[in-house]
């Protein structure tokens, strides 16, 4: 059920606002959570029970690492949950892309299990993975009341698109929270931004890529033109998703984080990964890089970590080997910018510009084109 479509505008949506705003304020997670697991379940039913085992899990060892802090069996509980999660992710999102090499390497013939992708699935594995680690780390308290906790592994409005919540960042509002007309207006506002950046711009230049996709052959302008719009029909597309789920958060009580500021005015990658899906790239920065040891190794470490995360950035974003040399594509500029050139960009606005707009047009086309074969001849026609 996307948030644009009319179930979920003039039917879903309505209905939940109406019980929940009508319901005593101890009744109100049990409607979120409810209503969170209808939207999941409304096309892919069967898969629920993943949705449910990845709450279980995540309650039960946070609940155990909380209770044998102080004991060797801790280390123990947090690797079972992280690696349950890590699983159950890989198993749906990687399984077919890891079968498809073997056959490659070895000639075999092992059929592909062709999967279908749970709604969501790689938003709240990470955010069960995020709230065991921050109970293991002190960072928060174990969620005792399982309601709570489920809904928030589940709530609907950052299931599909994010942005990525961590469990400290709504830890007090799932126990108090301010609903007020304020906030409603406030939501609502944001609410129609993300909706009219969805429906009016991204599917728009939608229809304009779709074109050029279909093309056999392309003119100058219209591979610019494609060029162009498909960067932007992520952005909007993605930033309007993140838009909608910050103003129903807001409808229903909840702060959830920022997701975009703005990267399209950026003049380095390095700066665009501050301002372009914010709470994925600190995710992997708090829980993957630092760990690692962040910038505060060697030189030769650092570039190791870096490759390291933006590795895992491509894969998270689709089991595609476009998506793998797209995370790296920006890990090879990252390192360019801090050890080389980053330093001379800066001194020049006109400069920055024109090399992060070759950048960007690079980038995203790289991100688009899943069949490699297609790339070089695209960027040739720029």
């Amino acid at each position: 059920m996307l948030f644009s479509s009319v179930p979920f505008l003039f039917y879903f949506l309505p209905a939940v606002l109406l019980v929940y705003f009508l319901v005593p304020k101890r009744a109100k997670n049990g409607v979120l959570l409810l209503s969170s697991l209808v939207f999941y379940g409304w096309g892919e039913p069967r898969y629920l029970p993943v949705m449910l085992v990845s709450i279980l899990q995540g309650y039960i060892f946070g609940r155990l690492i909380e209770r044998f802090r102080d004991t060797r069996r801790v280390k123990l509980f947090l690797v079972l949950s992280v690696l349950l999660s890590l699983g159950t992710l890989a198993y749906f999102k990687y399984a077919d892309f890891m079968i498809a090499n073997l056959n490659a390497l070895t000639g075999l013939s092992v059929p592909l299990l062709r999967l279908a992708l749970p709604v969501g699935i790689s938003f709240y594995t990470f955010q069960t993975i995020s709230y065991t680690i921050d109970v293991y780390r002190g960072n928060v308290k174990a969620e005792r009341n399982f309601i709570n906790f489920a809904a928030y592994v589940t709530l609907f409005p950052q299931l599909v698109a994010g942005p990525i919540v961590r469990y400290g960042t709504v830890a007090a509002e799932l126990k108090e929270r301010t609903v007020s007309f304020q906030r409603f207006s406030r939501g609502a506002v944001r609410f129609c931004i993300g909706l009219g950046k969805k429906v009016l711009l991204a599917n728009s230049l939608a229809s304009l890529v779709k074109l050029y996709d279909s093309a056999t052959g392309h003119t100058v302008l219209m591979a610019w033109a494609a060029a162009i719009a498909i960067p932007l029909q992520i952005y909007f597309d993605f930033s309007g998703y993140s838009d909608m789920a910050i103003g129903l958060g807001d409808i229903f009580g909840f702060s959830f984080p920022e997701n975009f500021n703005y990267p399209m005015i950026s003049k380095t990658a390095t700066e665009f990964w501050r301002r372009w899906h914010m709470t994925l790239g600190t995710w992997f920065r708090d829980y993957i890089y630092f760990p690692m040891g962040g910038s505060r190794v060697k030189p030769a470490r650092h570039i190791l970590n870096l490759i390291t995360v933006w590795f895992v950035t491509g894969m998270w974003h689709g089991a595609e080997y476009n998506f793998i040399l797209w995370g790296l594509y920006y890990c090879v500029l990252l390192i360019l910018e801090k050890f080389f050139y980053g330093k001379y960009l800066e001194r020049s606005k006109i400069l920055s510009h024109i090399y992060f707009a070759i950048i960007t047009v690079c980038g995203f086309m790289l991100f688009h084109t899943e069949d490699l074969s297609l790339l070089p001849a695209r960027l040739g026609e720029l």
